[in-house]
């Protein structure tokens, strides 16, 4: 995000903004629906001007190319460490199970997830379970598998109509970006797809929904930097129930004057989209960066109290990301991870697969 910040200002990170004046809950569904119905908001010169570098940086090549699991992840920190581990150190014994145990807590596997693997390959290793090092590899890999195949759960967007999708996390993961990835895919499933610009703390991801919105011929409800939250998201889902919206996604903000703060605005959204609904938001997908390692744990188990998290995105898999947390957010809670980010590109966001992401870590042909 700073990059972004930079290309619209020409300035570094923006100062802390001025706290805002306390919003109002707002009214009982009869009072909202006399509202007028909600006009989709024009740019300002300089969302203009941020919505064309979004453009300029998301731009995708006339004939993306779809590239594997294991081309995506094979240049990850964890990926080329296992890899060499077991290439320097064919033999089978306690020390090679002792680097694997540093490989995979570097790796942001966790302590926890770690020490059951490496114990549990132990004690087989001890039982004499493997006649070489390339057995326990195998078993290695049937293990990470196992670890994750109970939290591969594609998304079931169907069902209810609208689906409502709120989308959370911290700025700076690729909240806005996954969400156009999203209207995307569910358009190119012939779905009528609405987006809800619902963070209004930051004027550049309004600009950034918007521009999403227009590339993949998406309405985008929005009322601009400033307004209320909870009233943009309440407005969008109105507006989706009277259009006869397929799935709605709405964006919110990832930061706000105080940790409490955002949390207490998430919370209220919730509160305001079951005055019209009252089995809404019908999943709350909290996106994650692969890179924050450990500090994505108490990411979520914040943002789980405030939302009640239903689902994960983990994005920025490829290139250096070290991938581990995947295993430490499937030990640590349980939930679904609904999808990866292998990529920039909209056919960059894939539906979690265990064993094509265990692959692309630790191929199977060394």
């Amino acid at each position: 995000m700073q990059k972004f910040w930079k290309k619209i200002t020409g300035r570094g990170e923006p100062e802390e903004a001025q706290p805002m004046a306390p919003q109002m809950e707002l009214p009982e569904p009869a009072a909202a629906a006399a509202a007028a119905e909600p006009v989709e908001a024009a740019l300002t010169a300089q969302q203009a001007q941020a919505a064309d570098a979004v453009a300029a940086e998301t731009a995708e090549p006339a004939q993306p190319v779809k590239r594997s699991w294991r081309e995506r992840l094979s240049g990850s920190g964890f990926a080329r460490n296992l890899t060499s581990l077991f290439v320097r150190h064919p033999r089978l014994d306690d020390e090679l199970l002792d680097e694997l145990e540093t490989t995979l807590i570097t790796a942001d596997v966790g302590v926890t997830a770690t020490h059951e693997l490496v114990e549990n390959l132990r004690r087989r290793m001890h039982k004499r379970e493997f006649a070489d090092a390339d057995a326990l590899l195998d078993a290695l890999r049937a293990e990470l598998v196992a670890l994750l195949e109970s939290v591969a759960k594609p998304l079931d967007a169907g069902g209810r109509k609208p689906f409502v999708l709120l989308v959370v996390g911290v700025n700076g993961v690729g909240k806005t970006t996954t969400i156009g990835k999203l209207a995307r895919r569910y358009r190119d499933e012939r779905r009528n797809v609405m987006l809800a610009a619902g963070d209004t703390f930051r004027a550049a991801a309004v600009a950034q929904l918007q521009e999403w919105g227009a590339r993949n011929s998406v309405p985008v409800i929005a009322q601009g930097q400033g307004a209320d939250s909870a009233s943009v998201i309440f407005d969008a889902l109105q507006t989706a129930q009277a259009r006869g919206i397929d799935v709605l996604i709405a964006d919110t903000a990832g930061r706000l004057h105080t940790q409490a703060g955002l949390m207490n605005e998430l919370a209220k959204v919730k509160r305001v989209l079951g005055k019209l609904d009252q089995s809404a938001p019908h999943e709350v997908l909290m996106v994650i960066d692969g890179t924050t390692g450990q500090n994505a744990i108490s990411q979520v188990r914040q943002f789980r109290e405030a939302t009640g998290v239903t689902g994960l995105v983990v994005t920025k898999l490829d290139g250096t990301a070290k991938g581990g947390v995947v295993f430490a957010l499937a030990r640590e809670f349980g939930l679904p991870i609904r999808y990866v980010g292998l990529g920039e590109g909209a056919q960059d966001l894939r539906v979690f697969d265990a064993d094509a992401f265990v692959d692309g870590l630790l191929p199977k042909n060394l």
